[in-house]
C-alpha cells in the first residue's frame, strides 16, 4: 500500500501540471461556475433546513401542537431548492457546452497551424476521440465535477456541524468512514489514471477503424472484406470492453467498501438514536434528525470518494489534449514577397521520412512563368518535394526560397502559401455544394471568377448542365460526380485563387487525353502565367511544358 501511495504523489508534477493547465482554462468561466457552486450550497442548506423543519413538525404532532405553519414552510423550502436546483442545471448545461467548445476550437486551431509532417503522426480517429470524448471529459469535470466536489465539502463541514450540535460523539462517529475513503481514494488514483489512458485508447483504435473502413467502404466491398471488418470492429469492441470492465470493476471494489462502512455508520446511527430515545434524553425528532444528518455527513464523503475516477478521467483526458497542444507550429513569415513573376530556387535539399533520405542535396530552379514537369518512377519523392517546397514540414536539411521579378526573397514557409495554388492526387472535394467548393480557392470569388476558373479547368459545361448549377450538393468527396468530374472541381478551386504558382500533382490523372490537354491549354493561357509544377506520369503533357525534371537517385536532374 505505500509503494502504491508513494507511486501516486510520484506522478504529482504531471498531475499539478493538469490542474494548472485547467485552471488556466478556466478563467473564463468563474463567474458561471461561481454561481453553479453558490445555487449548489443554497440547496444543501436548504436539505439542511429541511432536516430541522422536519424535526420541528415531528416534536409538535407529538405534543399535539400546530404543524400547518411548519409544513408550509417545509413546502417553500422544497420549491426553492428545485428552483436552485433547475436554474444550476441550466447553467452546467451552458458553461459545459461553451467550455468545450472553446477548448475544442482551440485544439482545433493548433492542429491546423501544426507542421503537417507532426500531426500525421496521430490517426485521424485518434485525432477525434481527442477532439470530442477527451474535451467532453474534460469540460463535464470542469461545469459539473468540481463545483460539486467543492458543494460536497462545505456540505459535509456544515452537516457535521449541525449534528455536533445535537451530539458531537455520533458526529464524530459518523466520520469513521473517512480514512477508509482516504486510503481507497489514494489506492485508485494512480491504477484508474492508467486504466482511463488505456479505456481512451482503445476507443481511438475503434474510431479509427470505424472512420477507415468507411472511408474505403469501395476497398472492403472489393475485396470481399465484409466479414473481417466485421470480426475486426468486434475485436477492438472487445478491446475496449475489457479496459473498461477492468475500470468499473476497480471503482466497484471501493464503493462497495464505502457502501457496507456507510451502512455500519448509520446503523450505528439508528441504534444511538433508539437508546437515547429509551433515556428520555432526546424526543423523536431529534431522533429524525440523527438519522438524516448522519447520512448526510456520510454522504458527502462517499460521493466525495466516488468523484475521485471522474478526477482521474479529467487529468488524464487534459493530458491527451496537451499533448497536442505542445505540437511545433509552423513557421510563418510576418510579410511575404509581392506576389508578382514567382520563382523557386532550391539548393542542397535533403529529407527523409525516416533515416533513409528520399532526397540528398538536390539542386534546381523553377522559374517564373515556366512550365515545369517533374517526372520519375512511384515513390521517388516528386510529391515529397511538392511538400518541402509548400513548407508542410520544416525539418529539412538545405535551402528553398521563394523570389520574385522585383528581387524580393522569402524562404519557404506557411505564410508563402498565400501566393500558391495547389490540386493534390485524389479526390478531394467536401461534402457540400461546388459553389462551397470552389471558393474553398477564394472565399470572396465572385460569380464571374467561379465561371472563369470552371472554363480554364474544362469544367464549366458539365457545371451549368446539372439542374441547379454550382449550388448542386455532393457528398464527402464529391460523391455524385465522376472522378474525372471531380478532379476538374478541384482544379477550379486552384484556379479561381490566380495565385502566380501553380502545383499539379496528377492533377488530370482522371481525365482523358483530350480533356487533360485542353485544362493544360487552359492554363497555359492564363493571364498572367503562373509558375507551374507538374507532377505527371503522361508523356503526352510534356509538350505544354517548357522543362522536364526527373527524380534520380535521390537528385533532381533536368532532361534535354
Amino acid at each position: 500500500m505505500l509503494d502504491k501511495i508513494k507511486r501516486f504523489f510520484g506522478d504529482w508534477e504531471n498531475q499539478s501540471r493538469y490542474m494548472k493547465w485547467l485552471i488556466r482554462y478556466s478563467k473564463p468561466y468563474i463567474p458561471q461556475l461561481i454561481l453553479i457552486m453558490l445555487l449548489g450550497i443554497a440547496t444543501t442548506f436548504a436539505s439542511i433546513g429541511l432536516s430541522l423543519i422536519g424535526k420541528e413538525m415531528i416534536d409538535k404532532a407529538s405534543g399535539g401542537g400546530e404543524v400547518m405553519n411548519t409544513v408550509l414552510l417545509y413546502v417553500l423550502v422544497v420549491l426553492i431548492s428545485q428552483v436552485f436546483s433547475v436554474i444550476s442545471t441550466l447553467v452546467v448545461v451552458i458553461v459545459n457546452e461553451k467550455f468545450a467548445f472553446g477548448i475544442r476550437k482551440q485544439v482545433y486551431t493548433k492542429v491546423l497551424d501544426t507542421n503537417w509532417l507532426e500531426i500525421m503522426k496521430y490517426h485521424t480517429g485518434d485525432l477525434m476521440t481527442r477532439l470530442t470524448s477527451d474535451v467532453g471529459i474534460v469540460a463535464e469535470g470542469i461545469s459539473s465535477t468540481i463545483p460539486a466536489i467543492i458543494r460536497l465539502s462545505i456540505e459535509l463541514v456544515a452537516t457535521f456541524c449541525t449534528l455536533a450540535y445535537f451530539d458531537w460523539r455520533l458526529a464524530c462517529a459518523s466520520l469513521v468512514i473517512a480514512p477508509i475513503a482516504a486510503i481507497s481514494s489514494l489506492w485508485l488514483g494512480k491504477r484508474l489514471k492508467l486504466l482511463q489512458i488505456k479505456v481512451q485508447e482503445s476507443e481511438s483504435k475503434y474510431r479509427s477503424f470505424v472512420q477507415e473502413s468507411l472511408a474505403n467502404i469501395l476497398i472492403v466491398k472489393s475485396f470481399c472484406a465484409e466479414e473481417y471488418s466485421e470480426n475486426r470492429l468486434t475485436a477492438l469492441r472487445d478491446e475496449r470492453l475489457h479496459w473498461m470492465l477492468k475500470k468499473s470493476r476497480m471503482g466497484l471494489v471501493a464503493s462497495t467498501v464505502m457502501g457496507l462502512t456507510f451502512q455500519f455508520g448509520y446503523i450505528a446511527a439508528f441504534a444511538w438514536g433508539s437508546i437515547c430515545i429509551s433515556r428520555g434524553e432526546i424526543t423523536f425528532g431529534t431522533m429524525s434528525v440523527f438519522l438524516t444528518l448522519v447520512n448526510r455527513v456520510q454522504g458527502p464523503i462517499i460521493a466525495l470518494a466516488e468523484y475521485i475516477p471522474k478526477i482521474v478521467a479529467v487529468l488524464a483526458s487534459s493530458g491527451r489534449i496537451i499533448d497536442l497542444q505542445k505540437l511545433p507550429e509552423e513557421e510563418k513569415q510576418t510579410e511575404n514577397i509581392r506576389p508578382e513573376g514567382i520563382g523557386v530556387k532550391v539548393e542542397q535539399l535533403s529529407f527523409g521520412y525516416t533515416e533513409e533520405l528520399v532526397l540528398k542535396d538536390a539542386n534546381i530552379e523553377f522559374r517564373p512563368g515556366e512550365f515545369t514537369a517533374i517526372v520519375g518512377e512511384s515513390g521517388v519523392g516528386k510529391t515529397t518535394l511538392i511538400r518541402l517546397i509548400m513548407a508542410f514540414t520544416n525539418t529539412a536539411m538545405g535551402s528553398i526560397q521563394f523570389y520574385n521579378s522585383l528581387g524580393e526573397c522569402e524562404p519557404a514557409n506557411a505564410k508563402a502559401r498565400e501566393f500558391i495554388a495547389y490540386v493534390p492526387q485524389g479526390n478531394t472535394l467536401f461534402s457540400g455544394s461546388i459553389r462551397e467548393n470552389i471558393r474553398m480557392g477564394k472565399l470572396d470569388a465572385t460569380e464571374e471568377e467561379m465561371y472563369e476558373a470552371l472554363r480554364g479547368a474544362a469544367a464549366y459545361n458539365f457545371v451549368m448542365s446539372l439542374p441547379k448549377g454550382l449550388d448542386t450538393v455532393i457528398g464527402e468527396k464529391g460523391h455524385g460526380l465522376s472522378e474525372g468530374q471531380a478532379q476538374r472541381i478541384a482544379i477550379a478551386r486552384a484556379l479561381v485563387r490566380k495565385a502566380p504558382f501553380l502545383i499539379l500533382d496528377e492533377a488530370t490523372s482522371s481525365l482523358d487525353e483530350e480533356t487533360e490537354l485542353r485544362v493544360l491549354e487552359g492554363i497555359r493561357n492564363w493571364t498572367p502565367a503562373p509558375t507551374c509544377l507538374l507532377i505527371t506520369h503522361r508523356r503526352s503533357v510534356l509538350q505544354y511544358c517548357d522543362r522536364e525534371i526527373q527524380i534520380q537517385n535521390r537528385e533532381l536532374k533536368e532532361l534535354k
